[in-house]
């Protein structure tokens, strides 16, 4: 036999035996390379005829070259073991560290959160927080806050009015009405608790109001109240810069311009400084003594003040929202931005 043949062949052999992908191919590949039918185990079983001066060099070269070939195929088939039980283990593989099996974790509304900053902000400095009825009483709402009854607010197109059972005995202060303001609970909480007061009041409050971009017939409130023996607009002032660079940041400027509101006297607006501009942020003023009086409280011995913002607007601001009704369309789109 041609040594160079044998050569040849081991060489083609090999390459086959380092390409097989599977046992399965290497195991077809083994048979053909080194089994009874392959030409290597013919070669060797052809010793016999041949010369016997070429018999020893002919069988060491074959002898040789099986060795080689079976080497090489123990040798793949450990590594494709190898590969097959890895690939395996990454199949089935588990993450331990993911959770499994598990509902999203849900959070709250950016609404209740901005509530929850305001009164925390107010209970570091003494607030105690208040809740109030949504349906109010007309002396509550305006007749308590001294807001005559020529007022525009009191109109059904800015007020929402509820019929009941007894609608026609009800009239004037009587009046059943959805509040278009949490500032009632300034003349409920008066009338229960004696002079130190400081208090907020968040709540929910209902006006006629088209729904549009920056309007919601139902939004809320969080009213503010601070009546002590000696209280003055500084006070008013002091407050409420500390309460936005607490809600906005250290860096916030505050403004206060002349406005009116029925129940305080003198009242403003504060404007604050933010993302390079000037914008109203809520209104306030010194409590108007009549509403001491409608109350019980002596104006002659107490002075306050009083403030009322929207919590839609105070987050809008802070978050760069541009739409109101985005709080009400329950678009997990954008309120999964604020978990």
């Amino acid at each position: 036999m041609d040594l160079r043949r044998i050569a040849r062949i081991v060489d083609t052999a090999l390459e086959r035996i380092a390409g097989a992908s599977d046992l399965a191919e290497l195991s077809v590949i083994d048979t053909e390379v080194v089994g009874r039918r392959s030409q290597i185990s013919v070669a060797r079983r052809g010793i016999g005829a041949l010369d016997p001066s070429r018999r020893k060099e002919a069988g060491r070269a074959i002898n040789q070259a099986i060795r080689s070939l079976k080497e090489a195929i123990e040798q793949r088939r450990v590594n494709l073991e190898i590969e097959a039980e890895n690939l395996l283990l990454e199949q089935d593989r588990v993450d331990v560290t993911l959770p499994y099996g598990r509902l999203p974790r849900g959070t709250h509304h950016l609404l209740t959160v901005t509530m929850n900053e305001v009164c925390d902000i107010f209970r570091c400095i003494g607030y105690q927080v208040a809740e109030g009825p949504e349906l109010e009483l007309a002396w509550y709402n305006f007749d308590a806050l001294n807001t005559p009854p020529t007022h525009p607010s009191r109109f059904e197109s800015d007020t929402m009015y509820v019929e009941s059972a007894d609608a026609e005995a009800r009239s004037g202060a009587d009046e059943l009405l959805l509040r278009t303001q949490t500032s009632p609970m300034q003349a409920r909480f008066m009338e229960k608790h004696p002079p130190p007061v400081y208090v907020v009041v968040p709540g929910r409050v209902f006006r006629t109001d088209t729904w549009d971009a920056t309007h919601s017939p139902v939004f809320h409130q969080i009213e503010g109240l601070a009546v002590d023996s000696d209280i003055t607009f500084g006070d008013l002032k002091g407050t409420l810069a500390y309460f936005a660079k607490e809600f906005f940041g250290e860096q916030t400027r505050t403004r206060f311009v002349p406005h009116f509101f029925p129940f305080t006297e003198p009242s403003a607006e504060m404007l604050v400084w933010f993302n390079g501009e000037w914008l109203e942020m809520l209104g306030c003023g010194m409590v108007d003594p009549n509403v001491f009086e409608a109350v019980g409280y002596d104006p002659a011995e107490v002075t306050g003040f009083a403030f009322g913002m929207g919590v839609e607007r105070l987050a809008m601001v802070k978050h760069s929202i541009r739409d109101i009704r985005h709080f009400y369309e329950n678009d997990l789109r954008v309120l999964g931005q604020f978990r």
